[in-house]
């Protein structure tokens, strides 16, 4: 063999050609792996733009099959419920009330698009009149979320969610024990077919702020640092992916994604055989926006990284509110 000064493996020879690198890429993101996330507010009125959310609205039930229909036509499979109720008191009890405003939208999306995956969010920030993620009750002389009674109210509201037609409950507020007590609430109720997605990895972040805007459930005072994960910390995750994993989770969750992929990597490899998504937050979705719109980044590039970096992370979905513009990209070729 002759000599050369030149390498002879040479790794930019299956970078020549634009088809031969989507022939050899690693890591993609189809439609199937999106889920996007919608807020439901009122029964009748208008959209109301989000603000601190570019592109989306809070949605009437009135308006909600034609927004379902422009889902389902884009090619998207599934979607993640939040509802902003007219009533909100100390429980949350529109969260679990028959009539509440996630139940009329579940059998609402159920009617209009019988094929179309409902995932419901399980939790009490926008159903309280406090903000907070549960039941409150005083504790060494200040109020402070009751872990256990809290438990209670997440059953009938997974119940209730169950009922009303959702193929998959979601229950995000990191309640010590959340997975248990739903599975069991579930199966006593003949609902031992539907899966609990949780929020296994959630942490007490500051991307959550438009969010809060849109589904106006701020807390009206201190914080959530007594429930959600502390930042700084990636270890502790697998302590609570661990205690989902005996309780019966059937599949687990990182929050959020974007700034969290060394914690994605990190439940994958612990736990390869449980799907995992993954929440691309509000916030990561704002800033996205405003670089784009500010002219410094080019957004669908930039998006399309992003998503290819959680999936690469180790998330087999994402939760993103790009979903339907990643979905008219891919239309748009």
């Amino acid at each position: 063999m002759a000599t050369s000064t030149f390498p002879f493996l040479r790794l930019r020879r299956l970078r020549q050609h634009p088809i031969l690198r989507d022939l050899i890429r690693e890591t993609e993101i189809n439609l199937k792996d999106l889920i996007f996330p919608l807020f439901i507010k009122g029964h009748e009125g208008k959209k109301q733009p989000i603000e601190t959310m570019p592109g989306l609205s809070q949605i009437p039930i009135q308006l909600l099959s034609q927004e379902i229909k422009e889902i389902v036509d884009l090619g998207l499979k599934s979607v993640l419920l939040f509802g902003i109720p007219s009533h909100k008191d100390s429980v949350g009890s529109d969260s679990y009330d028959e009539n509440g405003i996630v139940q009329d939208a579940i059998r609402t999306i159920r009617s209009a698009a019988p094929h179309l995956l409902i995932f419901s969010d399980l939790c009490f920030c926008e159903y309280t009149d406090h903000g907070h993620c549960g039941y409150l009750s005083e504790k060494k002389g200040r109020l402070d979320l009751d872990n256990d009674k809290t438990l209670e109210l997440l059953v009938k509201q997974a119940i209730s969610h169950a009922q009303a037609g959702a193929d998959v409950v979601a229950p995000s507020g990191m309640i010590d024990g959340m997975v248990a007590a739903i599975r069991q609430g579930l199966d006593r109720t003949g609902y031992e077919h539907i899966p609990i997605l949780s929020y296994s990895v959630k942490y007490q972040s500051c991307l959550y702020g438009p969010f809060r805007n849109a589904a106006e459930g701020s807390p009206s005072f201190g914080d959530r640092s007594a429930h959600q994960m502390d930042t700084a910390n990636a270890l502790e995750a697998l302590r609570e992916v661990r205690l989902d994993v005996e309780e019966g989770a059937d599949m687990l969750m990182v929050k959020p994604a974007h700034a969290y992929l060394d914690v994605i990597y990190r439940v994958k490899q612990a736990y390869p055989y449980i799907p995992l998504g993954a929440y691309h937050t509000s916030g990561e979705f704002a800033m996205l926006k405003a670089a784009a719109e500010k002219g410094w980044l080019e957004e669908k590039k930039a998006v399309l990284e992003i998503l290819r970096g959680i999936r690469r992370a180790g998330a087999d979905f994402i939760i993103t509110y790009y979903a339907k513009e990643f979905a008219e990209w891919q239309m748009g070729g």
